[in-house]
Formats: C-alpha cells, sequence, structure tokens
C-alpha cells in the first residue's frame, strides 16, 4: 500500500498571514481565535459539520465535497456561555441535529448551566435542523441524541430515561420505556428495529435490548458486574460488551489492590448463549483503560472485534475474531492513540498519535490510519502541527481532521485520498488583526525530578531578551492531560496557550510542565507509585520544574511565578505552600485544597507500611498542611457553579487564610463553571492572571 504523507509546513504555507496587523498583542486580540470542535460527517456522501467558537458566539458550519466550502448553518450571535455538542447528522447528510446547554466537562453533565446569569430558568435542549438551512426545530429538552439508520428517527436521553422523537420534529417527544436505573448508551440495531442500552443501577450496571412497548426489555446475560460499551453486529444478530466486577464495599484498610479487571463478551441475541471473547491479563497496565474513549469498542467489517488497552505499557489498538481467537496488535510503538474513529465501512481506523519522526513528536499529535485486520498503520501526517480528531467522510473519499500550529489556531481540514492533498477550511474564521506572527514557538525541554524521573515541558521564551527575566510556571490540570507545541485541541487549553502566550509577549519566560499523571508518556509515569495519594510523586516534578527555570541563565530565579486550574490550581497552591521561597506568586484557580481521600488514580496495586505513615503522607500532601509557611502572593478565582471542584474547596482555603490573617486577593464569578463557558468571564479570569503575575513580579 502506498503511504500517505503531509507536511504541515505545506500546510502553513496555504493559510496567509497576510492579514496580521501590527498592533500590539493583547489579550482581545489573542483570544479572538476560533475554536472548532464536535467534528462530524454523514455515513454516507461527503457532508460534514462542525462547531465554531468565536468570543462565545457558538455555530455550526457545514461543508459538503468535493469543495468543502464552510458555510454557517445557525446564527446565535449572543454570549450566553451554552454550549453546542453532540452534534451529529442524519446518514444521508439531510439533517444536523445538536444540544444546546449544559457543561459536558462537569462531572455530572445532566445538570443545566447559566453562566450568563440569565433570568430564565436554564435547559439543556435537543434541535433539528436541515443541511441546506432554515430555523433550528426544538425537538425536545434533551441529550445523547443517536439518529435512527434510516433517519428518521432520534433516541435520546431525558431525565435519565430513553425518549423517541422525529428527526423533523413533526410530532412531540415521547418516552421509548421505562427502566428502574439510569439509562444510557443507546445504540440502533443495524435494521432500526431494536435498541440496545446500559442500565446503571449504582454498584451494578445491565445491558438491555428495547423491541417495542408491547415487549418486555430483553437482559443480555444479567450478572453481579458492571456491563457496558453495547455494539451490534453488522447482521444485528449479536451484541459485544464490556464486562466487570460489580462494586464491592469501601476498602477497610489503605492497602490498594486495584488491578481493574475486565473482559469482552459476545452474545447470541437468539440462543442466549454468551462467550467470553478476551479476558484482561491479571497486571496492573492491563486493568481498564485511562484512554480517551476508554475501551474504544467496534464491531468492524470481516466480523472483527476492534479495542483498546494498555497490557503493554502503551494504549494501543487490537483486533481479534468475533468468534474467538488471539488478539492482533494493530499500532505497535511507544506513543498513544486518541480520538480513535472506524470508518463507514468498517475497515479502517484513524486516531490521532505523539509519534513521528522528531522525538518532539512526543509533544504533538499526527493523524494515523490502520486496517482493522493488520498492523499496516500509516503516519498520515507529520511536521510540526497538531492534528487531531480525524474521520473518513461517508463516500471514504476524503479524511477530515482538526489541524493546528505554533502560530495558528485550529481549522479544519481535508485531505483527498485520490489526490493527496490537504486543504484548510474556514481560514476566514480567524479574525482580522488576530496576532499570528508575534506568537514564539515552545520548544521541548526534560529534566530530571528529585528520585530520577525525566520530566517533560514546553519552554516560551520571547524572542528579544535583555538581561534576566521573570518567569511563570504553567501547571494544566486533568491531571490527564498533556499540554503540547501548539495550539491545543481541548478548549481550555487552548486558552491557557494563548494566554501563555501572552505572558511571553509581556516579558515573562513561560514554562508548561507535563508532570507524571499526565498522558502521553506510557502507562508508568501516567501511574506512578502512591499516585493514590494527591501530590505524593508528582510535586517533585513541580518542585522540579521551578528549580529548572530558576538555573536558566535567562531567567531572575527571585521572580519565579505560578499559575493553573483544577488539579493544576492545587499543585499551585502545593506550591506555594511547600516551597514559598522558590515560586514568588500565584493564581490558584478552582484547586481543590482540603484533600485527605486517595488520589485520582487507584490502579496502582501498593500497600502502605502502615496506616499512620499513609495517613502522613496524605496530609503533607495537601495545601492547608503547610498554611504557616505559606509567605508568597496568591489571587483565588472560582465560579461558584462549578461542576468539577466544589466553590467550597475556595471558601476553605479563603477562610484558612482569614484565620491566620494572611493577605490574599480573590476574584469570583456567579454562576460560571468549570469551563469559562461565557467569553466576556474568560477574558475576565485571563486579565486577572496575567495583571496579578504582572505586578508581583514584573513592577518594582
Amino acid at each position: 500500500m502506498k503511504k500517505l504523507f503531509v507536511s504541515i509546513a505545506a500546510a502553513l504555507s496555504i493559510f496567509s498571514f497576510t492579514s496580521v496587523s501590527a498592533q500590539s498583542l493583547t489579550l482581545e486580540s489573542i483570544t479572538r481565535y476560533p475554536f472548532i470542535s464536535e467534528l462530524s460527517a454523514a455515513s454516507r456522501g461527503s457532508r460534514i459539520a462542525f462547531a465554531v467558537n468565536r468570543e462565545g458566539q457558538r455555530n455550526i458550519y457545514v461543508a459538503e465535497g468535493p469543495q468543502f466550502v464552510p458555510r454557517k448553518l445557525t446564527a446565535y450571535d449572543k454570549d450566553d456561555g451554552q454550549e453546542l455538542s453532540g452534534i451529529t447528522l442524519t446518514p444521508d447528510g439531510s439533517r444536523v441535529i445538536f444540544v444546546r446547554g449544559a457543561d459536558h466537562g462537569a462531572f455530572d453533565e445532566t445538570i443545566p448551566r447559566n453562566p450568563s446569569s440569565s433570568a430564565q430558568p436554564p435547559a439543556i435542549r435537543l434541535y433539528s435542523i436541515p443541511f441546506s438551512g432554515g430555523i433550528p426545530k426544538l425537538l425536545s429538552e434533551g441529550d445523547e441524541a443517536v439518529v435512527s439508520p434510516d433517519g428518521k428517527q432520534v433516541a435520546f436521553i431525558k431525565d435519565r430515561q430513553a425518549w423517541i422523537v422525529p428527526a423533523d420534529g413533526s410530532k412531540p417527544a415521547t418516552a421509548l420505556f421505562y427502566d428502574k436505573g439510569h439509562t444510557g448508551g443507546l445504540q440502533w440495531s443495524p435494521d432500526g428495529s431494536r435498541i440496545a442500552f446500559i442500565s446503571s443501577r449504582g454498584d451494578h450496571s445491565f445491558i438491555g435490548i428495547f423491541l417495542n412497548t408491547d415487549s418486555p426489555i430483553q437482559w443480555i446475560s444479567p450478572a453481579f458486574a458492571r456491563d457496558a460499551s453495547p455494539r451490534w453486529s453488522p447482521d444485528g444478530k449479536r451484541l459485544v460488551f464490556v464486562r466487570r466486577p460489580a462494586s464491592g464495599g469501601a476498602p477497610d484498610s489503605l492497602t490498594v489492590d486495584s488491578y481493574q479487571p475486565w473482559a469482552l463478551q459476545v452474545a447470541d441475541l437468539s440462543s442466549g448463549k454468551i462467550i467470553q471473547l478476551w479476558k484482561s491479563p491479571e497486571t496492573l497496565r492491563a486493568s481498564v483503560p485511562a484512554s480517551h474513549g476508554r475501551y474504544n469498542l467496534l464491531w468492524a467489517a470481516g466480523n472483527r472485534i476492534v479495542f483498546l488497552s494498555t497490557h503493554d505499557g502503551w494504549p494501543h489498538l487490537y483486533s481479534l475474531p468475533a468468534d474467538g481467537g488471539e488478539p492482533l496488535l494493530l499500532t505497535p510503538g511507544n506513543f498513544i492513540i486518541e480520538h480513535i474513529k472506524l470508518s463507514p465501512d468498517g475497515q479502517w481506523l484513524t486516531g490521532s498519535a505523539n509519534t513521528g519522526p522528531d522525538t518532539a513528536d512526543y509533544e504533538r499529535r499526527h493523524i494515523i490510519r490502520v486496517p482493522v485486520n493488520r498492523p499496516e498503520m500509516e503516519l498520515i501526517t507529520r511536521g510540526d502541527g497538531i492534528e487531531t480528531f480525524p474521520l473518513i467522510t461517508g463516500n471514504g473519499k476524503h479524511l477530515v481532521y482538526l489541524s493546528a500550529t505554533a502560530q495558528r489556531p485550529t481549522l479544519p481540514a481535508v485531505i483527498s485520498f485520490a489526490e493527496r492533498k490537504q486543504q484548510l477550511l474556514g481560514e476566514n474564521l480567524i479574525p482580522k488583526g488576530f496576532p499570528a506572527n508575534q506568537l514564539v514557538t515552545p520548544k521541548p525541554v526534560r529534566f530530571k525530578a528529585p528520585d530520577g524521573q525525566t520530566v517533560y515541558g514546553q519552554i516560551f521564551l520571547p524572542e528579544k531578551i535583555s538581561g534576566k527575566s521573570a518567569a511563570v510556571l504553567f501547571i494544566h490540570g486533568g491531571p490527564e492531560r498533556q499540554m503540547l507545541l501548539g495550539w491545543h485541541y481541548g478548549d481550555y487549553y487552548a486558552n491557557t496557550y494563548a494566554l501563555n502566550q501572552y505572558l511571553v509577549s509581556r516579558g515573562f519566560i513561560v514554562l508548561s510542565v507535563n508532570y507524571r499523571l499526565g498522558i502521553g508518556y506510557g502507562y508508568e509515569f501516567q501511574h506512578p507509585a502512591r499516585s493514590w495519594i494527591y501530590g505524593a510523586s508528582e510535586y517533585q516534578d513541580i518542585k522540579a520544574a521551578g528549580e529548572w527555570l530558576a538555573a536558566h541563565p535567562l531567567v531572575d530565579a527571585s521572580k519565579i511565578g505560578v499559575y493553573g486550574g483544577s488539579y493544576g490550581g492545587f499543585l499551585t497552591a502545593l506550591a506555594l505552600g511547600r516551597d514559598s521561597k522558590l515560586f514568588a506568586a500565584g493564581v490558584d484557580i478552582h484547586g481543590e485544597h482540603n484533600l485527605t481521600v486517595f488520589g485520582p488514580d487507584i490502579t496502582r496495586q501498593e500497600q502502605a507500611p502502615d496506616l499512620a505513615l499513609a495517613r502522613q503522607l496524605i496530609w503533607e500532601s495537601s495545601p492547608i498542611a503547610w498554611l504557616d509557611h505559606w509567605t508568597s502572593p496568591v489571587l483565588l478565582i472560582h465560579g461558584d457553579d462549578d461542576g468539577n471542584v466544589e466553590f467550597h474547596q475556595s471558601i476553605d482555603l479563603a477562610r484558612r487564610f482569614e484565620k491566620r490573617g494572611f493577605a490574599f486577593e480573590s476574584l469570583v464569578i456567579p454562576n460560571e463553571t468549570h469551563h469559562w463557558m461565557k467569553y466576556s468571564n474568560l477574558l475576565k479570569v485571563d486579565e486577572a492572571v496575567a495583571e496579578f503575575l504582572e505586578r508581583k513580579l514584573l513592577k518594582p
């Protein structure tokens, strides 16, 4: 097979910077970038759709091959913080189904949010709009929509139950069936006659199949287990799904036996026969994957089952016959794969991976494609860009994905398999005056933590430096994230990338650190020893990053600041409390502080020497344990409708500061979420971060 390579340098040559003005870089100018998300394609033809967020105005754009000229489909002209998600085209591409409202990055995505403080109650609403244009038709309140194979019906979730509505909204939505549990994971059968679903019931879950209102639910091999991810065979006669043990009681000690077994089960729906197709090896690495898409379970062409496993230390794709056999490793190598999609014909898998000929590709993403039945992976894009979320159009002729560089924000891109050419879509979405030619290119750096662990990061250096400069350490959240050598594919981190570039323009040297617990560097990096204790291992990486900055010949070691959000906010607070002599000032954005429980990862089998020592380690990993040592000035920022970190976490820290007479600064945003849904609020936060760091570190 002929390999297909596209240089990102070629993509840059397509994009013109001639419209960029010579005006000074401001926060307003650099945060006006379009953020592209929700890329989707019809299962037939060449129609695609995607969401564009420009200064809080979120709209759907569509395009059709072979020209793929983007066209604005909706007309939402307010910065009201209402997210667009779940964009799906009907199979023939005649309609676009989407959801407006909610915060799908929150732990509970079913709660409506109101970041604009509207006097009207918020709601999560499901809409339909013709691809040709028109006014969006409100189908119902609801979420998690899936379109029937004939494109005429939409099944969705409302109040944790399954509902159905015509795709054109010609009739009101009705409840599909009653389920005792919380219904989710709806999957239409290939002929559209049945719907498989997950019934979550607290400590266990079942797979059910709904036929019609006159027939009882068909339960698929109910057991003392958590069953998930049902996928139909192409002929509709079988289902494959994931089975995990049901939850037990809470551990009575700090002995963490955390191998999380899982298995693939195949059910014959007519006979009721169940076979165990594959079981994860009994090792920590083989536990339930913590990668994007988790299992990435798919029923592909040739009756092959595709799944993802980390049992060799990296999240790789495997396939095996649906009737049984040995798994075939499709993507060997030391890299991760994200954003995995199956082609409409079921023969190809696409994804984005941090691999390539350059060692710096560990901090990038490039597009890969691999057949479902043989390990012949193609690296489709190369170079210094960031390429993510690939999918193949319904006619199989084009690959569509998102493309960014260090200077250019994300845009959709298309490759023709026949002509081997790439084109960027929607270049006019980047506003005139966007300061692309004033942005620096971050460079990859590596250094060692005290225990010998290699730590990764990107250094942003101003083009002109006179003498020694103040520096800022940026700590990402998650913590299952990875910062990249360019514009990030996540909305939260596209903003922090812009903010880091702005700080550089103000004279700071910025280091973005990829600490352990993050993705991109293998299982052991993501699952370090004592990872069940917040801060017990990864704080070494934060301190090492600060010390690396302090030793840099261009950095004034007395003027090193730190900032981060969420888990990065927690580590920022820990840095300011434990090492005020190293970190002169910091901004803690919606971080957790009083953490006396197991950390984010309990997939490590480790026994503390004794309970008292374990409790001491947990206590020392909490910022509140170090308040008596905290002398560096801090700015606390939090939105009070945060669906990820309780607002009370910041209240608690503020009260503790006041009790000690320690002065601090704060910014509270009513009704805002964890993800700055309203652009004006995002800009307010960025301005506050930059102003505080400038005032504390740059001004005499």
